[in-house]
């Protein structure tokens, strides 16, 4: 740089121009990238760190106890967690195999759904949902269990994340080889086992019976692992109420704080007072001297003093506002809407309401897909493989028909805020040939074969006994029942 700018006497100035070399410098500012006074106590947390780094064994440990705590103890926590379970996994998914065989596509379905109702698939998908949501991921093992009450033995195994973890770090790896915490991956990046402790951190005899560091290694092929990666290349998930966390905590310090306010406004039952000035002519009195009071009692005050009460100051006017607005940003790192996650609706009209509940809906149509392609898929190849090993289970004809054999699965359908309007646009929709019955019985979460097999026997029955459809329809309800569906109809419509 210095021989740039003062070049030396043997070198020619047309020769130093030739040699300098010109560097071009583009100045481009953004706002969030500048550090100022005001914002670096704000951004002074922010980090480059990996994805799993960022996620490490310790964070998520923290994490997860804090949410558990949340949920075990905040009841407005306790009912997004069950309600966003409830209504992603509902009764349970039902399996409808799409092979050319009928035949096989029936058995298969009823097989399968005995062995789901044993080993109880619905409640367990709950639970896992509820896992991942205060504990970040869940995890589950397929195994054998003789005392499942179906010809095919396979199990479910539910494992809390707090026992899958890498025990010995010291344990040598080969070079191919990688691991983050408990799972084992190949040179492709691909899971090949999963270190599992024998007895969950937490156990009280964890520390007493045997090496606590004890584990097992569990194929990949056998684990489940259910979790919503938010980075490209993170293996370890996180609470879904991460960012909520804090706000449940200042919900309920707020709630604790309104209350506390009000009982000590509540627990003065009178205070003595004068505006007589210091060393004025009120007789003396001890400060906060206590009188005991009687029920009915009519007394006299000493001279210059006055009886009065505190004031209750809480609840606040805002106090349900602030509440409501902080429920409503706990919700929106869920996909929630406020009116779902309070279990009040009062604020709502229809539409509003039928508005929120769509895009909800949609939400949760992307986490049933993601438990298919995640947990149900798997399951379901499992099953297969284990059906055709049992003897008479199924048809020779079926054996062949596995896991990628064309199939879809069936969730609990929506019920809609106003059945009239919702059958007309169906039967819409069928008229004028937008839709087929096999989709609009989906919308219901509904077989549209099995649908379809019941209304043909409940033709072939009416035919027989001699009735026709208006004959064999359910009674209607009384004139007074009807007077109140017509006002209650009136007022949705006054209200949309």
């Amino acid at each position: 740089m210095l021989s740039r700018l003062f070049p030396s006497r043997r070198t020619k100035p047309a020769e130093a121009a030739r040699t300098r070399t010109v560097v071009p410098v583009v100045r481009a500012k953004f706002d969030s990238a500048q550090t100022t006074p005001d914002n670096r106590r704000h951004w002074a947390q922010a980090d480059g760190l990996a994805p799993n780094a960022a996620v490490n064994p310790e964070v998520r440990r923290i994490l997860r106890n804090r949410a558990r705590y949340e949920v075990a103890n905040n009841s407005y926590a306790k009912g997004i967690v069950l309600t966003l379970a409830n209504d992603t996994v509902g009764t349970g998914p039902r399996l409808q195999m799409l092979t050319a065989s009928g035949e096989a596509n029936q058995r298969i379905e009823d097989v399968f759904e005995g062995w789901a109702r044993a080993i109880d698939l619905a409640g367990k998908l709950r639970t896992m949902r509820m896992s991942r949501a205060e504990s970040g991921e869940a995890f589950a093992v397929l195994t054998s269990n003789p005392g499942v009450d179906s010809p095919v033995k396979l199990d479910l195994r539910l494992i809390e994340p707090d026992q899958v973890t890498s025990p010995r770090p010291r344990v040598p790896r080969p070079p191919t080889t990688g691991e983050v915490d408990g799972i084992v991956f190949d040179a492709f990046g691909n899971p090949v086992a999963y270190h599992v402790l024998k007895r969950h951190p937490g156990d009280s005899m964890f520390w007493r019976d045997g090496d606590p560091l004890a584990f097992d290694v569990v194929p990949a092929v056998s684990m489940v692992h259910y979790f919503r990666p938010d980075r490209p290349g993170q293996w370890r998930g996180i609470p879904d109420i991460t960012p909520a966390l804090p706000l449940f905590a200042q919900l309920r310090r707020y709630t604790l704080a309104v209350i506390a306010a009000a009982e000590t406004a509540a627990d003065f039952a009178a205070v003595l007072y004068t505006e007589a000035p210091a060393n004025g002519e009120a007789d003396p009195l001890e400060p906060m001297d206590e009188v005991a009071l009687e029920k009915r009692l009519a007394t006299v005050l000493p001279g210059g003093w006055k009886l009065g009460q505190i004031h209750a100051e809480q609840p606040a006017t805002t106090y349900a506002e602030f509440k409501k607005e902080i429920l409503n940003e706990i919700a929106r790192c869920l996909n929630m809407p406020f009116n779902v996650a309070a279990g009040n609706s009062s604020g709502y009209n229809y539409a509003s309401g039928r508005l929120d509940h769509q895009t909800y809906f949609k939400s949760i149509r992307v986490e049933q897909h993601h438990l298919r392609v995640a947990v149900l898929d798997r399951i379901l190849r499992a099953w297969l493989d284990e059906a055709v090993l049992v003897e008479g289970l199924l048809p020779q004809s079926m054996r062949e028909i596995n896991a990628a054999a064309p199939h879809t699965w069936f969730w609990d359908g929506v019920e809609h805020v106003d059945p009239a309007k919702e059958a007309s646009a169906q039967a819409t929709r069928l008229a004028n040939h937008t839709t087929t019955l096999a989709a609009e019985y989906a919308r219901q979460g509904r077989d549209w074969e099995e649908e379809l097999r019941q209304r043909a026997k409940e033709a072939a029955l009416m035919q027989q006994l001699g009735l026709t459809p208006a004959q064999a329809a359910p009674a209607a309800p009384d004139d007074k029942d009807n007077d109140d569906a017509e006002q209650r109809t009136d007022a949705a419509a006054l209200a949309a």
